[in-house]
């Protein structure tokens, strides 16, 4: 099983839009993100991405992109909800899945699945950049991708 933990592309500051959309910038990132992700064959059962639009404007690009069986809004992967509950749902899961998400649930969620503690800091995630982590046993990094080295 592989779990794709994705940072929404770069958004506009909230003085400009309250909304926080993805700027011409990010949408431009994650698009080459995304196309990356399609010329290797990346394919997912699921794509869970939280309420915010910069997360679903991700989604959809990314959707567009490579094949997913099913894009989920989730409401607890905003910024600061907590993330205890959900390495058992995703290892219960036991499918591909990617997350779109927002820092710091991604760097908490990602620490507690490879060390067991949210507190460890282990990945710097980059705005449209995605960390492939892999179940067999214990969660491990396969790889990690940001669009500056695309």
């Amino acid at each position: 099983m592989k779990l794709y933990l994705i940072q929404h592309g770069q958004a506009f500051p909230e003085e400009r839009d309250p909304q926080r959309p993805l700027s011409t910038e990010g949408e431009a990132e994650t698009k080459k993100m995304a196309n990356f992700l399609r010329s290797k064959n990346i394919k997912l059962n699921c794509l869970w991405h939280s309420p915010k639009v910069r997360a679903l404007q991700t989604a959809e690009i990314v959707s567009k992109s490579i094949s997913s069986s099913e894009i989920r809004q989730r409401n607890d992967l905003n910024p600061l909800d907590p993330v205890d509950r959900l390495p058992q749902e995703i290892r219960s899961f036991n499918k591909d899945l990617m997350i779109v998400g927002h820092l710091p649930h991604l760097e908490k969620l990602a620490s507690l699945l490879l060390s067991g503690s949210e507190n460890c800091e282990l990945i710097a995630f980059k705005n449209s950049g995605v960390v492939c982590l892999e179940y067999s046993d214990k969660w491990q990094i396969c790889w990690m991708i940001i669009p500056d080295l695309i």
